[in-house]
């Protein structure tokens, strides 16, 4: 494992950038992302928590535990200059979105997926305009072209820092409609990660749970949470 890089700065804040937006800045010198791009932010509360990350680093800095720095430099140097390619990755979740694929039993999980994510699909077609198509069991089911190309809309409808929370949120969550439902504050982070690991969470309830299963979970929770808190901070 690579040493982790030593803190070098005395303090971490932010300026007004001259183009718009707001730097974050250690010692009054631009935060980098990984590409050599200043860190620059659209809404001054989530440059002040990027700051606040920084500033909460000891001798040595830890990448983990700074998410929002991650999800904007990912942004900045990933999204944006590939923005047409980063929207059709999200959009291909639509195809065997986790909502649409539901158990044929037992009669208990059957009744509680339905409770969790019917209406999500509901609000999906009455927000978009995009009725998918539900099936039960494991067996692919194409979607109708209109309504991937309308959640396909709503995606691209996105600037580059959501899209880069949205397709966090879709990648953990493995579904765009829970993505796009946090994304428009229709859930949050605890209904969004629920509704996500709602199979899992039955299994664990019947044969209980491992040591990895905690793992996986913790870390899918933490990646969801830091995805709604940065669309959060851009909305401030």
């Amino acid at each position: 494992m690579a040493e982790r890089p030593r803190r070098l700065y005395r303090a971490a804040g932010t300026v007004e950038a001259e183009g718009g937006g707001f730097l974050v800045v250690l010692d009054d010198k631009p935060v980098r992302t990984p590409a050599k791009a200043p860190l620059a932010v659209p809404s001054r509360a989530l440059g002040e928590a990027i700051a606040a990350e920084w500033e909460a680093q000891s001798e040595r800095i830890d990448p983990d535990s700074m998410p929002l720095t991650r999800i904007a430099s990912i942004a900045i140097d990933l999204v944006a200059p590939r923005r047409a390619s980063v929207i059709g990755e999200i959009a291909k979740y639509a195809g065997t979105d986790l909502v649409c694929y539901r158990a044929e039993r037992p009669q208990a999980l059957v009744e509680r997926q339905h409770a969790a994510w019917q209406p999500l699909v509901d609000w999906t077609r009455e927000r978009y305009g995009a009725e998918l198509a539900v099936t039960a069991g494991i067996v692919p089911r194409e979607q109708p072209e209109a309504a991937l190309g309308a959640l396909a809309d709503a995606i691209a409808a996105h600037d580059s820092m959501r899209l880069a929370a949205l397709h966090l949120a879709c990648a953990a969550c493995g579904s765009v409609v829970l993505a796009l439902a946090l994304v428009e504050g229709r859930i949050d982070a605890a209904a969004a990660f629920a509704a996500a690991e709602l199979d899992q969470t039955f299994e664990i309830e019947q044969w209980g749970e491992d040591a990895e299963q905690t793992r996986r979970r913790a870390l899918l929770s933490a990646e969801i949470a830091a995805a709604a808190r940065f669309l959060e901070l851009l909305g401030a």
